[in-house]
């Protein structure tokens, strides 16, 4: 592997710092965004359960805002019932648009290496090509630097391409997830909201 690294020159290490950056990105993303930490099945029965039982206790509130980011909104939400349906639901809102910010953390920077790995790898040819020409001189061509040129060349681009291509897939693996756990949430807040103030207007009858 050394020897790889050796013959790709120096911008190869550009390359293998996306990578690098790219594997933990991804790997921190698989992790947090799976449904079970971002939206728990069942939260939206035990908020309403616990609501109805014990009202929106402060210490109830706190606890469920660091359960999930699902139950940040029912929070938001909870906290504001005593107010219209329309103040109850751009509490949620609001705290929707931060809970959307913290879904898609890292994204820009992943799309953003998929992006730029060709232009890194296209680098090291053009290097690469550098080298070449100039193992030619007027006694003849180097054979040694012409060799090291096609490998700086053909390396840098390979490797490029291989960072591109799963921090793409990924990418867009992640923007489709963190589209569908948004909606998944709002439909559940929308839910809390309408059935907390089902029961206000059951309970003033």
């Amino acid at each position: 592997m050394w020897s790889i690294v050796e013959a790709a020159g120096w911008p190869i290490w550009t390359i293998i710092l996306a990578s690098v950056v790219s594997l933990a990105i991804i790997f921190e993303r698989l992790i947090s965004l799976r449904r079970s930490v971002v939206a728990p099945e069942g939260l939206l029965s035990q908020t309403l359960q616990e609501y109805r039982s014990g009202g929106a206790s402060a210490q109830r509130l706190e606890r469920l805002e660091r359960h999930s980011p699902l139950g940040r909104l029912f929070a938001a939400g909870v906290r504001n019932v005593d107010g219209s349906r329309e103040v109850m639901k751009e509490a949620i809102e609001d705290e929707g648009r931060i809970v959307a910010h913290q879904l898609e953390r890292f994204l820009t920077t992943l799309g953003t290496i998929a992006a730029m790995s060709p232009l890194m790898g296209l680098l090291g040819t053009v290097i690469g090509m550098i080298d070449i020409f100039g193992s030619q001189n007027a006694s003849g061509t180097n054979p040694q630097q012409l060799a090291h040129g096609i490998s700086v060349a053909l390396y840098n681009t390979a490797f490029g391409l291989i960072v591109a291509i799963p921090s793409m897939i990924f990418y867009r693996h992640f923007r489709a997830q963190v589209d569908a756990l948004l909606v998944e949430m709002e439909a559940q807040a929308v839910k809390l909201v309408e059935v907390l103030h089902g029961d206000r207007r059951n309970n003033r009858q």
